[in-house]
């Protein structure tokens, strides 16, 4: 099974780049998209409403949730609401924003939102949500853009350290050696290495969505919390990469490919890996590709600076050209409160975005605890505008990262950045 990727590929950065250069084309032009073309008409604030709705689907099982979903929403409401999966998600907005016809309601993944909030692609509801505070900061944090929270996060995953508990046995661990430090991250994986020369101790991806983890928990991360600044050149960021390649020469640490596996879920369902980082969707490849390896959760080591872990989140945008803005905010309302959230975390193995759902999300799934504990703290993707082909040179420079320089890297980084950021 490939790897459900969180991180997009250069096909669908330079699609992206595409669709938020037409957008930026459009918004110098005058409001970013065509006044007379229909969903520019006068806005329908009351009554029923003939709401579109573009998802990105992990497959059937979330597209009929939503329908499901959606058609209990209509029969109390007297909206509807058109279930539609995307085949090309940013394609197809940027195709939609820039023909001036957008859906009401889409699906907006948290590298993309910046780029889209920037040229008021998107209408800045979050806040008439009820109980807005409830999501998580660290998520609402996510989808700010110059100070306004845009749009709510439907769901959110997180990395934990993934242990194989057959092959941890083997080499003589126990529950007390699960790593909570680096340095324990350190000294359990030369103790694998020495047990099982045959088997690497760690696989972790070979981008900064995997990677990324170590420089927060080093203190640092590529921009300011607000996206204005470029901070890539840090000196906890090279603590960080420093680190990993550290893991990398002596072997403790592989990458992917290093082992003959697409993503760090192969190598370690293939038993190639005694641990590895990932988020929670690695529990539905385990269960269709991998049902009889045994493993276990765990919060991540914990860096300089503390803990530290990414996220990756997708809000419920709502599109400024809307003729059904007030419906379209009643929906989202509806497939965000608490008992709805757990509805499609039992459908499709999300978690809750609200704190609320956070106890009825742990008994019910109570091996994934590690990965919703982690949400106080965890780092979400990079929140600044045209930074695809930043981060996307930055995820070469990585698989680099065994012979090379983590400060070059990272001056680099730095370098692209700012001109990115325009500072």
């Amino acid at each position: 099974m490939k790897q459900p990727t969180k991180q997009h590929s250069l096909r669908t950065a330079a699609l992206a780049a595409l669709a938020v250069g037409t957008l930026a084309t459009s918004a110098a032009c005058g409001s970013g998209f065509d006044d007379s073309a229909g969903q520019s008409s006068a806005p329908q604030s009351s009554g029923p409403a003939s709401l579109q709705v573009l998802i990105g689907s992990s497959g059937d099982a979330e597209t009929n949730a939503l329908r499901a979903a959606a058609q209990t929403w209509s029969a109390s409401s007297g909206s509807t609401a058109t279930i539609t999966p995307a085949q090309d998600l940013t394609q197809q907005l940027g195709q939609a924003f820039a023909g001036s016809n957008p859906p009401d309601v889409f699906y907006v993944d948290a590298a993309r939102f910046a780029d889209y909030a920037s040229v008021g692609a998107l209408e800045p509801y979050a806040d008439k949500i009820s109980d807005s505070a409830d999501f998580y900061p660290g998520l609402r944090e996510t989808f700010t853009h110059d100070g306004t929270f845009y749009c709510v996060p439907k769901d959110f995953s997180t990395l934990a350290l993934i242990v194989n508990d057959d092959l941890w046995k083997k080499a003589g661990l126990t529950d007390a050696d699960v790593p909570t430090t680096w340095e324990q991250l350190t000294s359990v994986s030369r103790k694998l290495k020495e047990k099982a020369p045959d088997v690497a101790p760690l696989v972790i991806g070979d981008t900064r969505d995997r990677v990324g983890a170590f420089m927060v928990e080093a203190g640092g991360w590529i921009v300011s919390p607000d996206g204005k600044k470029a901070t890539a050149d840090s000196p906890e960021n090279v603590a960080g990469l420093s680190y990993v390649q550290g893991l990398l020469k002596e072997k403790l640490a592989r990458f992917p490919k290093q082992v003959d596996a697409g993503w760090g879920g192969e190598a370690f369902g293939k038993a190639k890996a005694a641990m590895t980082i990932e988020g929670n969707w690695i529990k539905g490849a385990m269960k269709a590709d991998y049902p009889d390896v045994k493993y276990s959760a765990h919060e991540l080591p914990a860096g300089p600076k503390g803990k530290g872990t990414l996220s990756f989140t997708t809000c419920w945008g709502i599109a400024a050209k809307s003729r059904y803005k007030e419906q379209a905010i009643a929906f989202v309302e509806a497939m965000t409160k608490a008992d709805q959230q757990m509805a499609f975390a039992k459908a499709f193995g999300v978690m809750p975005s609200r704190q609320s759902a956070k106890d009825a999300f742990t008994q019910a799934f109570p091996e994934d605890a590690p990965f919703v504990d982690s949400a106080e703290y965890a780092q979400g993707p990079v929140n600044a505008a045209k930074m695809d082909s930043v981060l996307a040179d930055f995820d070469t420079a990585i698989q680099q990262l065994p012979a090379g320089d983590p400060e070059k890297i990272l001056a680099n980084l730095q370098k692209n950045t700012q001109a990115a950021l325009g500072n």
